[in-house]
């Protein structure tokens, strides 16, 4: 059996394995099960599929932490949804989340050291980290209240919306802190999961992560509209006319085109952009 078919099949087993550990210690109802196994089955398709589309007939290095990684939110993902029932063990939930935060700037090493930068590798890492900040949202939502929904539900809002408007599927330059931004949300979400502070407090915390999401996604949709290809022909169109004059073209008057760039850069520079380079 060829590694494109053992890589994910293998992160199916270890999930399986990961929730019947779970469901023998702290307990798992029927829900958490199907959730954990749903994740599983979803990332295993998905992931065969991209090893194929992309040529390749194995996880790379970078792909394999990130692999672990979303074994650790499949767990979350159980715990998270049995405890819509009744409590969540906290003391299993926050350690294992703790994990998959911090194995988020391992895969990006990893994929640095071992020169096995891929567009797979970044799409892989941003859908996990997306998920895990809405199975986050999930947990806190009881707490806080119905709106920190958004902090998980925007991305998704976003790339929905792209379906329907193409220029927001456009490419972004570069934004470090688009990046921390991103980071920032798991880490803000797991301070007020591990219920540590006062409800006003946490609900303080939660609105800061949301703030800070709103302004990332709002910088760059206003750069996609402001760039947008129909914007962009509208203005180039009245300097492609006066490059006939005798004259010639004022260098001043060139539209700022971005350029073209590479696919690879296009994925890793969405909002809730992967920490693994590319």
């Amino acid at each position: 059996m060829s590694r494109v078919r053992t890589g994910p099949v293998l992160g199916l087993t270890v999930q399986t394995v990961l929730l019947a550990g779970l469901a023998a210690t702290v307990g798992l109802d029927v829900a958490g099960w199907l959730a954990g196994l749903g994740y599983g089955v979803v990332t295993c398709v998905a992931l065969r599929r991209g090893l194929r589309r992309g040529g390749a007939d194995r996880l790379g290095p970078a792909d394999r932490v990130t692999l672990a990684r979303g074994v650790l939110v499949g767990g979350v993902t159980a715990l998270v949804v049995t405890g819509l029932d009744g409590a969540t063990p906290l003391g299993v939930l926050v350690p294992m989340t703790a994990v998959a935060l911090a194995l988020d700037a391992v895969d990006g090493w990893v994929a640095r050291r071992t020169g096995t930068v891929s567009a797979l590798g970044a799409r892989f890492d941003m859908e996990v980290d997306a998920f895990l900040i809405l199975v986050l949202s999930v947990q806190v939502a009881p707490a806080v209240g119905p709106w920190v929904l958004a902090i998980g539900g925007l991305r998704y809002a976003f790339v929905a919306a792209g379906r329907l408007l193409p220029w927001l599927r456009g490419s972004l330059p570069p934004r470090f802190w688009r990046k921390v931004v991103a980071a920032a949300q798991g880490v803000l979400l797991l301070v007020v999961a591990a219920d540590l502070l006062a409800r006003p407090a946490a609900a303080v915390l939660a609105a800061v992560a949301l703030a800070l999401l709103v302004e990332s996604f709002g910088h760059d949709v206003g750069w996609l509209w402001w760039h947008r290809p129909a914007r962009v022909a509208r203005t180039a169109a009245p300097t492609t006319a006066s490059s006939l004059s005798p004259r010639g073209p004022s260098v001043a008057a060139l539209p700022s085109v971005p350029s073209l760039r590479p696919r690879v850069d296009a994925i890793a520079d969405r909002p809730f952009a992967a920490h693994q380079p590319v």
